[in-house]
C-alpha cells in the first residue's frame, strides 16, 4: 500500500522547512450521510516529526482539523541528506509512517 504522507523537506542554512500533505478523511463524527445517519469519528491524533531521532514537530489534533490536512513549519538544524520521520496515529487505531530526505 502507497504512504498517505506526501512530505518535502528542504535544509537553508541552519533551518529546514517542511511541507507535508497527508491522506485521511478527518471525519468529526457531527456529519451525516446520504442516508441521515452519523458518519462516524474518525480523525488522526497524533502527529510527529523526527529528525535524527529528536522530535521536531508533534501535533496532538481532534475532530477540529480538516480532510486531507496540510502541515508547513520550520525547525533549526537538519542538514541536507539527514531523515526525516514522519508517523501519525488515528482514533481507530490506524497509522502510518514515511521517512524523507532533506534536501
Amino acid at each position: 500500500m502507497a504512504s498517505t504522507i506526501r512530505v518535502r523537506a528542504t535544509s537553508s542554512g541552519d533551518t529546514t522547512e517542511v511541507q507535508a500533505l497527508i491522506q485521511h478523511p478527518m471525519d468529526s463524527g457531527f456529519v451525516k450521510d446520504a442516508k441521515g445517519e452519523i458518519i462516524p469519528a474518525h480523525f488522526i491524533q497524533q502527529l510527529t516529526f523526527e529528525c535524527n531521532g529528536k522530535s521536531v514537530f508533534v501535533a496532538d489534533w481532534g475532530t477540529a482539523v480538516s480532510k486531507d490536512p496540510y502541515v508547513k513549519f520550520s525547525f533549526k538544524g537538519g542538514n541536507k541528506g539527514d531523515d526525516l520521520k514522519i508517523s501519525w496515529v488515528d482514533n481507530k487505531g490506524a497509522s502510518d509512517t514515511t521517512t524523507a530526505k532533506i534536501q
